[in-house]
């Protein structure tokens, strides 16, 4: 009688699960509200291309959920991303956006990445362009030979590209920026730049810099030292690029692994373990809102570039970052390692 009722409550159990499980994409974001987690604060680059996407993607999605976007700030987006890989539910209800250089953190063993980065969803990414590293107007420091000679501070928020792009020219090229860790978002910096506070900052998307501050651009309130992904930029045809910096072939192969998370730009990403229906809803909404007139007309008026990658191309990207022969990643590893996180 016990195994009789054991097993009438074990089928209880399969059959409450299964239409939970087998629910329709649209029975499941019908009249939700989907959480769009943002790893930086308000108004920074990727604030603005997350809250975009989220304005309209959820036109594209079958049962048209509403798309919030929340602000988690916090270690360099490291807040946001392990909220969303250990915390968020599994069920395709959340959206994210964090640093571009989480895989190149994973590859190089950062302690500070408790989460498996090829195993959030990649749902896709806007825009991939150029990174930069600049200094304030008012700085001595205008080019890659005035840091050669002069120490300059600059701002980072966290254990990221703006901290590594400096780094790394300091023990490649001999650089001497001063890192100035834990500013919480992009914004934070450019004010600490007009107080005076440091004189430069360690990274910027270019497309960034011209959609948040095209009046800094057109006054020449940046000086743009450096340009950091794998080939110029079309409309920064003077600015070096980081790579083409390199003394020889290993100091180049260093460099262009750290050239590569703009290529991931500012992705958009889900949870580990979505559902393989909604993993493609989602993606295909992405793809969508990417072509959406209303979403390009709202991106232009911003002064936002679209130059999307599809979320089945981000998440190979992310892979081939993470499995670098292990000799680039150990020598870059060995670099980063000398960045002092006070």
């Amino acid at each position: 009688m016990t195994r009789i009722l054991s097993a009438a409550a074990g089928l209880s159990l399969v059959l409450a699960v299964a239409p939970a499980q087998a629910q329709a994409p649209a029975d499941f974001y019908r009249g939700k509200n989907m959480d769009m987690i943002i790893g930086f604060t308000v108004g920074g680059g990727y604030d603005v291309y997350a809250r975009t996407v989220a304005r309209h993607m959820g036109e594209h999605i079958p049962g048209k959920p509403r798309i919030v976007p929340k602000n988690m700030t916090g270690a360099g987006s490291r807040v946001a991303a392990n909220f969303v890989f250990n915390v968020a539910p599994k069920d395709g209800s959340v959206l994210a956006t964090a640093d571009q250089s989480m895989p190149l953190e994973q590859a190089v063993g950062d302690a500070g990445i408790t989460f498996d980065t090829r195993k959030f969803t990649w749902i896709g990414t806007p825009i991939f362009e150029n990174n930069t590293l600049v200094t304030w107007h008012t700085s001595p420091v205008k080019t890659v030979a005035d840091a050669q000679r002069l120490e300059v501070a600059v701002g980072a928020t966290g254990f990221n590209t703006s901290a590594q792009y400096p780094q790394v020219m300091n023990s490649l090229l001999g650089t001497k920026f001063k890192i100035i860790m834990g500013y919480p978002g992009g914004n934070e910096i450019n004010l600490a730049m007009e107080n005076g506070e440091v004189a430069g900052r360690g990274s910027n998307n270019w497309t960034s810099w011209k959609s948040t501050k095209p009046d800094w651009i057109r006054d020449k309130k940046i000086n743009i030292i450096v340009q950091i992904g794998l080939t110029k930029a079309a409309d920064l045809p003077d600015v070096p690029l980081l790579i083409d910096l390199a003394k020889n072939e290993d100091d180049r192969a260093a460099l262009k692994l750290v050239s590569a998370p703009p290529s991931v730009g500012r992705p958009i990403f889900s949870t580990p373990n979505v559902p393989a229906d909604r993993v493609q809803v989602l993606r295909a909404a992405f793809d969508a809102t990417m072509k959406d007139p209303a979403f390009l007309e709202e991106a232009k008026k911003l002064g936002l570039d679209i130059n999307p990658i599809s979320g089945v191309d981000l998440e190979k990207i992310v892979s081939d970052i993470i499995d670098t022969p292990k000799p680039v990643r150990d020598r870059l590893a060995a670099i980063l390692s000398l960045i002092d996180r006070k």
